[in-house]
């Protein structure tokens, strides 16, 4: 990878046939988008901060070919914003049942659990996590959550995690090094 970091160096080959087959890609917001916090300022303001480099990560991934998604249980105008800024098409928030979104998002899009990964950071997560080819857990992740990852990332939940999944995924499809090359040239 011309001398960079290999996101796929020493990950076993089932992890990497994992990646290579995902088309889809769910992400959980508050721990995995964002740091877990929910800060609410007066006038009930609701504020989040999110990493700029998973923004940017998933806008490549977007753009091999691979869809983005999120489900969310809580509802936040911030998210909604957030989302449009990605061209996340796929929002579902409010959605306590996450397996039951996903199952409803992958019916709507015609897509097949082993061709979707779910990253998630608690255990209000697993059941969709459970239903996927690619369960991704984030580093500070609940222990439970963790256990049941297939991958769980280096970084943290809003610190860079959710492009270490993408950049996964990309180097496992090979496109990783063309999302690349325009910076590089």
């Amino acid at each position: 990878m011309n001398g960079l970091h290999d996101p796929l160096a020493g990950l076993p080959a089932d992890l990497r046939a994992r990646a290579y087959a995902i088309r889809l890609v769910i992400f959980d917001v508050d721990g995995v988008l964002t740091d877990g916090r929910v800060i609410l300022g007066d006038g009930g303001y609701e504020y989040k901060a999110f990493h700029i480099h998973d923004g940017h990560g998933i806008r490549m991934l977007q753009s091999s070919g691979v869809r983005a998604g999120i489900i969310t249980g809580r509802t936040s105008v911030v998210v909604s914003r957030r989302s449009e800024e990605l061209g996340i098409r796929h929002l579902m928030q409010g959605r306590s049942d996450k397996a039951a979104a996903l199952g409803e998002l992958l019916e709507q899009l015609g897509e097949a659990p082993e061709a979707t990964a779910f990253v998630g950071d608690d255990v209000v997560d697993l059941p969709a996590m459970r239903r996927v080819g690619l369960a991704v857990a984030v580093a500070d992740a609940t222990p439970l959550t963790r256990a049941h990852a297939h991958w769980v990332t280096r970084a943290t939940g809003g610190h860079g995690a959710a492009r270490e999944v993408c950049e996964l995924i990309m180097a496992a499809q090979s496109s990783l090094e063309g999302a690349h090359a325009p910076y590089l040239e």
